[in-house]
C-alpha cells in the first residue's frame, strides 16, 4: 500500500475546520481579500488626493498674501482671469486652438 504524504492531516477535523474557515474568510466573508484590496488602493488615492489639494491650498493662500499687498499683481489678475478693463481701453481676447 503507497502511503500518502499527508495523510495524517486528512484524517485530522481541526484540519478540515482551519481550512473551512480560511476559504470563508478569503472568498466568502464581507472583509474579504478582494474587499480589502479595493479599499487600500482607495485609501491610496485618497491620501493622493489629499496632498494635491493640501499643495493647491497653501499656494492659493500664498497668492491670496501677495494680492493683499501687491496692487500691480492685483490688476494683472484682474485683467487676465475676470477680463476686467481700464474706462478707456479696449480688450480683445486671443484664442489659440
Amino acid at each position: 500500500m503507497k502511503k500518502i504524504p499527508y495523510q495524517h492531516l486528512l484524517r485530522n477535523k481541526y484540519f478540515y475546520t482551519i481550512l473551512g474557515f480560511l476559504v470563508w474568510m478569503l472568498f466568502f466573508d464581507q472583509n474579504r481579500l478582494g474587499s480589502q484590496y479595493k479599499l487600500h488602493s482607495n485609501l491610496e488615492a485618497l491620501k493622493a488626493q489629499k496632498a494635491y489639494y493640501l499643495k493647491e491650498i497653501e499656494s492659493q493662500n500664498a497668492l491670496s498674501e501677495a494680492l493683499k499687498s501687491d496692487t500691480l499683481l492685483l490688476e494683472r489678475f484682474a485683467r487676465e482671469k475676470y477680463l476686467m478693463k481700464r474706462d478707456n481701453e479696449v480688450v480683445y481676447l486671443v484664442v489659440d486652438q
